[in-house]
């Protein structure tokens, strides 16, 4: 095999099939063979000549690419449906790599979602050591007062998970329907987390939408728009997440 400085698990996940964690898993359960021969230690270096199999498929490297979607409401965050649903790659039909979104956004959330076939990228700025400031607005029924916003700073305890916001700022209210405009600023990605916020403080999320994902906005999208992460975004993300982790 000839000596290269690029890693098995790192190749499989460049290749957009699986994660850098689940290509460990694989290579350790000898679902991988390289020109041939099952490997199974981690860490073992492979060159662009080596032929590898992964399940007994060959691995196809492809091209990581980048790309930021304004996800509608009434959309899986997902590369398919069982109910046949629309998801967010629909959105995306001119992209010939296996694309899939970096975290999720609920069916019911709008906003700014990341998709790539770069699992080591995806691994990488998902990792919980990595505080990047997701920003939502949510539009509450009932205006919470100060105290009620000081506990989602503090944390909850919903189903045993701690929730917490890094910043909290009531941005209007309207007396007159009893509603108010919430900007939350997380650092986490738990499932629901925003709804589930505001569930425990009785002010339930009517609207939701991510507004912001690291220094990445919304300009310029309207919703179901999509656009290529330029390389200079990507490599303020990587250098980003390489420095907190």
């Amino acid at each position: 095999m000839t000596n290269s400085n690029e890693r098995l698990q790192k190749v499989i996940a460049q290749s957009g099939i699986t994660s850098r964690r689940k290509a460990e898993k694989l290579i350790e359960d000898g679902k991988v063979k390289v020109n041939g021969q099952v490997i199974k230690t981690l860490g073992t270096k492979v060159s662009q000549d080596d032929k590898i199999e992964v399940e007994g498929v060959p691995l196809e490297k492809e091209e990581p690419v980048y790309f930021m979607l304004y996800k509608p409401r009434g959309v899986i965050s997902s590369v398919k449906d069982d109910k046949n649903r629309k998801v967010v790659t629909d959105f995306l039909p001119e992209v010939t790599q296996r694309i899939y979104p970096i975290g999720r956004l609920d069916y019911d959330t709008s906003g700014l979602l990341l998709l790539t076939n770069d699992g080591e990228f995806a691994n990488l700025i998902m990792h919980p050591s990595y505080e990047i400031d997701k920003v939502y607005v949510a539009k509450t029924k009932g205006i919470p007062e100060r105290e009620d916003l000081q506990k989602l700073k503090k944390g909850v305890t919903v189903d045993g998970d701690k929730l917490k916001a890094a910043h909290v700022k009531l941005l209007s209210a309207d007396t007159r329907k009893n509603t108010a405009i919430i900007q939350l600023v997380l650092h986490e990605g738990k499932n629901r987390q925003v709804r589930r916020m505001m569930e425990a403080i009785n002010f339930p999320v009517d609207k939701l939408k991510r507004e912001r994902y690291g220094f990445l906005t919304l300009q310029g999208l309207n919703p179901g728009e999509s656009r290529e992460l330029t390389p200079h975004e990507v490599k303020q993300l990587r250098a980003s997440a390489t420095k907190l982790s």
